[in-house]
């Protein structure tokens, strides 16, 4: 077999073209998915944690809001709270727009006794937000008191900053002054900084003293009194002094907090409500509060201290004082009462006073001449010191004249 030389100038034949894939009939096209339910890893917050903290409601209602198609995102009804929200996001309930979260508040509340720490209570009982006034935003409690405790109670609406104070890892102690029956000693009290275990329940360290013993006269001292006792603790789990005491033997009937972390409850009085600062906000709350939600400025948005009055123990609410209105009209008193002296500001400058007058006019009729203090005292003196007017003495008897002797008397 010979092989022939290849021509380079011959053509090549044609190359056949690939044998085409049979295409499908009706490919099914993918639609795209328009709002799309954001995974967990995506950026912005959830819609019940936004709503939450613009003071619409708790995030639980949220939940039931949206269960009711009453919320929607930019024209969108939701069907579930697993949605993320963006800064340019519009969210709406029912038909409203809900404006911008307001920065950071935070409330000190004296608490009194009887009111219970829940927004809603089942069994009808008075609670902490039905007595506080009404010009404050929905506001939550960071921890609690029980029903029958009493003292400082701090108010935020910001739940993610509640929660962090609340935690034990906050490290903020929490002080309070109780009030227990029973006997005690001080080396008693002292084995509780090792912590306790009462019922299955371990409760971290905690610090007592004894303050004062109230005996009654005469009674042994073996007996059992009311003993006041200072106590300091950083959990806050529930009834955590009460049951702690018990264990050694002393039941609490007054339990008093003092103070929650660098907050005090000092003079507040009993259902008072006093909004702190925001700079003291900015100075002890930073390491707790998104940078985003720092209050600005040195004063506060609203009052800084309202009295808040509770609901009575019957039931009935008592109205929250209103704002704005017209002050009440000015006690009238009768002609010739007291008046009650003008309140006169410290900084006032001092009015120039002028020489005393005399209480008597001059003899022309004139206007009263103005004396010095020295010459009214001297003018005074000499008015006690002039002599009474003499009365008239009678006339002395004169002896009868006699006949023959020229009408002059005696003699011959």
């Amino acid at each position: 077999m010979v092989d022939h030389p290849r021509n380079p100038n011959a053509r090549r034949p044609p190359r056949q073209a690939p044998a085409a894939k049979p295409k499908a009939e009706n490919p099914p096209r993918i639609a795209p998915v328009e709002d799309a339910t954001p995974s967990d890893e995506a950026g912005g917050e959830r819609v019940a944690k936004a709503l939450a903290r613009a003071g619409v409601a708790s995030r639980r209602e949220v939940e039931r809001l949206i269960a009711e198609g009453r919320v929607s995102l930019n024209g969108r009804t939701l069907d579930t709270p697993a949605v993320k929200i963006g800064p340019g996001d519009v969210l709406s309930v029912d038909g409203a727009v809900v404006g911008a979260a307001e920065p950071t508040r935070v409330w000190r509340y004296h608490k009194p006794s009887g009111l219970v720490t829940t927004h809603r209570d089942p069994a009808g009982r008075p609670t902490v937000f039905d007595a506080l006034p009404a010009h404050l935003p929905r506001v939550i409690s960071i921890g609690r008191l029980d029903l029958n405790s009493e003292g400082l109670l701090l108010l935020t609406n910001d739940g993610a900053l509640a929660r962090a104070l609340e935690l034990p890892s906050s490290g903020w102690v929490r002080q309070y002054r109780a009030r227990a029956y029973g006997r005690t000693t001080q080396a008693q009290l002292d084995t509780l900084k090792d912590g306790v275990t009462v019922e299955g329940v371990t409760y971290g360290p905690i610090l007592a003293r004894l303050d004062k013993v109230q005996r009654k006269a005469g009674a042994p001292a073996e007996s059992s009194a009311n003993v006041w006792i200072s106590v300091s603790l950083t959990e806050g789990k529930n009834r955590e002094v009460r049951r702690v005491l018990e264990s050694i033997g002393l039941k609490v009937n007054r339990l008093v907090r003092l103070a929650y972390g660098p907050f005090a409850l000092a003079t507040l009085a009993t259902g008072q409500v006093e909004e702190v600062g925001p700079r003291v906000i900015r100075e002890q709350l930073a390491d707790f509060i998104a940078p985003e939600n720092l209050p600005t400025g040195i004063s506060t948005a609203g009052p800084a201290t309202v009295r808040a009055t509770s609901r009575q123990s019957t039931g009935a609410s008592v109205a929250a004082p209103t704002f704005g209105a017209e002050p009440p009209p000015k006690k009238v008193y009768k002609a010739g009462w007291a008046k009650p002296k003008p309140n006169v500001s410290p900084h006032a400058k001092p009015v120039a006073k002028g020489k005393p007058k005399s209480r008597h006019a001059n003899e022309a009729g004139g206007p009263a001449t103005l004396l010095s203090p020295r010459a009214v005292k001297t003018a005074a003196a000499a008015r006690r010191a002039k002599p009474a007017p003499a009365k008239p003495s009678a006339p002395k008897p004169t002896a009868p004249k006699r006949p023959g002797n020229g009408g002059k008397p005696g003699g011959r």
